[in-house]
């Protein structure tokens, strides 16, 4: 069996005498997609606020490859490979699409953002830049001004990006939200293209989408974890269906 790359144990977060996150336990495989599902106010998003480093938790740990991170801060987090991708992604909207990317191989590779424009003269590293941008599908948008890109084209920048800086384990916060119906599948297909090389964990409501990408499912109601498996034992599980799923997922099978 894979080894867990992130582990979460006892995880507690309150707002007053409300419990975001109640000693929820989570465990992500290397090279997975594990999807996160939910009703609204599950918690969801506190969780992944809590993974990258935007909230401390009140109590419980998070271990990354093996490493305790729990106290660590988001730019620490990143370094190390874990990442919600709109933290690794400030797009820089007046440079090219280009630029964005070769900006974040500049900074992995220890060099400074503020002198982007040394990045430029370097063939080696823009010639790596436009190769990852081919992989998420904008190789015909090197030379367009990332400010310019449509909203889906911006999340297939921010992939391009994560890739850029090792990211290792991404956090996706609903990828597919406010996408029409081309870009969504156009995010599918890209985030099935990194199955097995960058672990995801993703949060999103689109549950055809959810379906026919994840190879987890975790399932989290009033800050718990109720059921964590494949895909299809979720779609069987009794607790599931009266918690969040209903029947409205044999519909959409």
């Amino acid at each position: 069996m894979t080894q867990a790359l992130l582990e979460v144990r006892g995880l507690v977060k309150r707002y007053g005498g409300l419990v975001a996150t109640d000693r929820l336990d989570l465990s992500v495989r290397a090279g997975e997609i594990h999807a996160l599902i939910g009703p609204n106010g599950a918690g969801k998003t506190t969780l992944i606020q809590q993974l990258s480093g935007a909230l401390t938790p009140d109590a419980g740990g998070i271990v990354f490859d093996g490493a305790d991170v729990t106290a660590l801060s988001m730019h620490e987090r990143v370094r190390r490979g874990l990442a919600r991708s709109y933290q690794i992604t400030s797009i820089f909207t007046r440079l090219s699409v280009l630029d964005n990317v070769a900006l974040a191989l500049q900074a992995r590779s220890g060099g400074s953002l503020r002198f982007w424009a040394a990045a430029r003269a370097e063939a080696q590293r823009y010639e790596q830049a436009a190769a990852l941008l081919g992989r998420v599908g904008l190789g015909e948008r090197l030379a367009q001004t990332a400010g310019a890109l449509s909203h889906g084209e911006q999340r297939q920048l921010e992939v391009g990006i994560a890739l850029a800086t090792g990211a290792r384990l991404l956090l996706l916060d609903e990828p597919m939200a406010g996408m029409g119906p081309e870009e969504s599948e156009r995010m599918v297909a890209l985030l099935q293209g990194l199955r097995g090389e960058l672990t995801l964990l993703l949060v999103e409501h689109d549950m055809d989408a959810v379906f026919r990408l994840a190879d987890t499912l975790s399932v989290l109601v009033a800050g718990r974890i109720i059921a964590s498996g494949a895909p299809a034992l979720i779609r069987a599980d009794a607790e599931v269906r009266r918690a969040y799923l209903g029947d409205d997922i044999e519909e959409g099978a």
